[in-house]
């Protein structure tokens, strides 16, 4: 893989920003292939709240996970925005769901087409990655959350003294959280009844996190609205332990296949 830093000015956000791009490890002879104009599918890899665009690298092996598969991944910076647009703050929403993909594309070689668009976080990338398949389901082919928390809703009512303020700077009024653009069952509902092609969805959390029963309800929610999902569980906290084999999992069941299998070119091995 190649490993990119690439530090921009966002329009949206009126600050500079960052992401991490991993691009895929080529032979010549797999570039001849692919030909000059060929366009990577793409996963928008999303952070959590202590995290930033660095934590997939530094603490999973994304970048050996990834190394021989046709697969570029797009890790940006949102801070502890909870990928929204605050309603005291930034637009941050606006930030990663059309600035981010627009400047990725236009500097490197990223596929547009939603079958070849996925999307995936853990924790508040979690919710990130559910709210961008869902609300763009025409972007995104599928998108995953590990140990997200997919029901700000019940997060907010149960938001510790100290954390409220700061739900409040991002959510705004609490009391018009639930049915808002910002509240995943709502949207998911919507989406539901629209006739709209869903994503794929795949969705785990581990039995010792604390958001287990946030996503035991999700779940249950989508699948009482006869929405796919693949849900997955076992022994596992809230750490990187857990996401660094969620990420394994996910790779798997997106079914990206490697370069070798794309271009008929054995890889090299590391």
């Amino acid at each position: 893989m190649s490993l990119v830093q690439c530090d921009f000015y966002s329009e949206t956000l009126q600050l500079a920003v960052s992401m991490d791009v991993l691009l895929p490890r080529m032979t010549q002879a797999q570039r001849d292939a692919l030909g000059p104009g060929y366009r990577f599918p793409t996963l928008f890899l999303l952070h959590g709240m202590s995290a930033d665009h660095t934590g997939w690298q530094r603490f999973t092996s994304i970048e050996r996970y990834t190394r021989f598969l046709n697969l570029a991944v797009v890790m940006p910076a949102v801070h502890r925005s909870f990928y929204t647009d605050q309603a005291e703050g930034y637009p941050y929403w606006t930030f990663v769901s059309e600035e981010v993909p627009a400047q990725a594309r236009f500097y490197f070689p990223l596929a547009t087409e939603r079958e070849r668009t996925f999307v995936a976080g853990l924790s508040m990338g979690g919710y990130g990655a559910m709210k961008m398949g869902l609300r763009q389901p025409e972007r995104f082919a599928a998108a995953a959350s590990f140990s997200g928390a997919v029901d700000m809703g019940q997060r907010i009512r149960e938001a510790l003294p100290e954390r409220t303020a700061e739900m409040r700077r991002t959510f705004g009024d609490f009391e018009k959280f639930p049915g808002s653009e910002n509240d995943l069952l709502h949207i998911a509902t919507e989406l539901a009844a629209s006739g709209k092609p869903i994503p794929r969805l795949f969705l785990s959390c581990g039995t010792e996190d604390f958001l287990y029963q946030n996503n035991l309800g999700f779940r249950d929610h989508l699948r009482s609205l006869n929405v796919e999902v693949t849900y997955e569980e076992g022994p596992g906290a809230h750490d990187w332990t857990y996401w660094d084999a969620q990420i394994q999992r996910c790779l798997a069941w997106l079914g990206v296949q490697s370069l070798e299998e794309v271009t008929g070119i054995p890889s090299i091995p590391a």
